[in-house]
Parts: C-alpha cells; sequence; structure tokens
C-alpha cells in the first residue's frame, strides 16, 4: 500500500510496531522512486500512541491528506477446549478481547479523529480501513477477531457521514490475500478452492484498491469493497 501511494505521488509515513526494518526497508524503498518517506513507531493497543503517531506524520510529511488503517490483530479465540485455567470454558478471554478491539477498531476510530482537521485542510482527505471479509460471517473460533472488523465497518460508514463533505471514508475487506504462516498446503488448497475464481489474492491487489480509493473514487464514500475473488458470494 505504501508503495503503491508512492507511485500515485505521496510522500508517505509508515508506521510500525516491531517490523522496523522491514519499515525502513519500505521507506529507503519509496525515496528510491523519488519521494520522501518516515517512518513512526507506535504500540496501537498503547491509547496512549494514538495522538503521537498522528502528531509525528503530520509532523514528517508537512500535512497529511489520506490515512490508512491497515494494522490488525488476528489471532484465534482461546480453545473452549484447553485446560489451561486461565481459559474460560466458554473460550472468552477478556484480555485478549480488549487487546483485539482496541487495534482493531478503537485505534482505527481514534486515529481517524486525530486526523480529520488535518485531512479537512485544502481539498480534503481519504481514509481507507482494511476490514475483512469475515466481518459478515464470523469464522467458528475467530469471533474477537470477526467482530471487531463489524465493529470496523460500522466506524468506516459512521465516520463517512460525519466527515464528510470534505473527507471520504470507505474500506477494503480482503478475502485471501496473504495467509498464515501456520496454514499448510491442505488447509491452503481447502481455502482457495471455495473461491469462485479458484485462486488466492495477492497483497498487491488490495493496494491498488486502496490506491484507485484514494485516487480516483471521488464520488466513493462510506462503503465497505469486497475483494476476495468471489468468496463472499458462498455459503
Amino acid at each position: 500500500i505504501a508503495t503503491q501511494l508512492a507511485e500515485a505521488g505521496c510522500d508517505v509515513a509508515i508506521h510500525y510496531r516491531a517490523s522496523e526494518t522491514e519499515a525502513l526497508e519500505v521507506a529507503e524503498e519509496i525515496k528510491g522512486m523519488g519521494r520522501r518517506a518516515f517512518v513512526v513507531f507506535g504500540d496501537l493497543d498503547c491509547e496512549g500512541d494514538w495522538q503521537r503517531i498522528i502528531d509525528a506524520a503530520v509532523s514528517d510529511l508537512g500535512g497529511l491528506d489520506v490515512l490508512v488503517n491497515s494494522a490488525s490483530v488476528f489471532s484465534p479465540d482461546p480453545d473452549r477446549h484447553c485446560n489451561q485455567n486461565s481459559v474460560p470454558a466458554d473460550g472468552f478471554d477478556d484480555s485478549r478481547w480488549a487487546t483485539t478491539y482496541r487495534v482493531n477498531a478503537l485505534a482505527p476510530a481514534t486515529l481517524s479523529r486525530y486526523a480529520r482537521p488535518h485531512l479537512e485542510k485544502g481539498d480534503g482527505g481519504v481514509i481507507i480501513n482494511l476490514s475483512d471479509i469475515s466481518a459478515s460471517k464470523p469464522w467458528r473460533g475467530y469471533l474477537a477477531y470477526c467482530s471487531s472488523k463489524a465493529a470496523l465497518n460500522a466506524i468506516t460508514v459512521g465516520c463517512a457521514k460525519a466527515f464528510g463533505p470534505k473527507i471520504r471514508v470507505n474500506a477494503v475487506a480482503p478475502g485471501i490475500a496473504v495467509f498464515p504462516d501456520d496454514y499448510d498446503s491442505t488447509l491452503r488448497k481447502k481455502l482457495v478452492d471455495r473461491v469462485p475464481l479458484l485462486r488466492e489474492g495477492t497483497p498487491g491487489e488490495v493496494a491498488k484498491l486502496v490506491r484507485f480509493l484514494c485516487e480516483d473514487g471521488d464520488y466513493i464514500t462510506g462503503q465497505v469493497i469486497a475483494i476476495d475473488g468471489g468468496r463472499s458470494l458462498v455459503s
């Protein structure tokens, strides 16, 4: 997403938590494209970092035209059959849910609020949230994650209403874009076989959709756009 927006002519502030090396590599790649690039550290599980991330990005860039909320916590709910005393019998874990909702829903909402006065300057700005097709069809064992993405979809629509007409707010909902490392070949094939286009998607395809919404989607706001090869059409 960062390099696609750089190709579109944007200078970019890249947020990272643990992947400093990778963030710096992307920044160098963008600089090689003739654009300015900065890296900004922040832990989205820490509410005190949210304002600082926006302030740092605005300071480095000299303003703000686009905010992309793409960071996410993706982890299964606790195993309800686990014998550990720390795991509730119904699979709910207050700490896990709190972190998931803080990172996946509350942080994007608050970052958007902090970014709003900067995005409203000039011709207006764009906010893109990275959701998931599972928001409307939750997976078994991932209720915290899926419901947090449903909350993000509602935040997207609500912010589109509240922030217009100066700011457009949309969400992109991928299906399969990057498989988790622990998904073996059998599971990957099973998932791909349920996609009407019979292939997995790519991060590049998601990034191009984000770029389109920023660059050419002037009359699109409040939408959650699936990019999933048709997977959400299948029951």
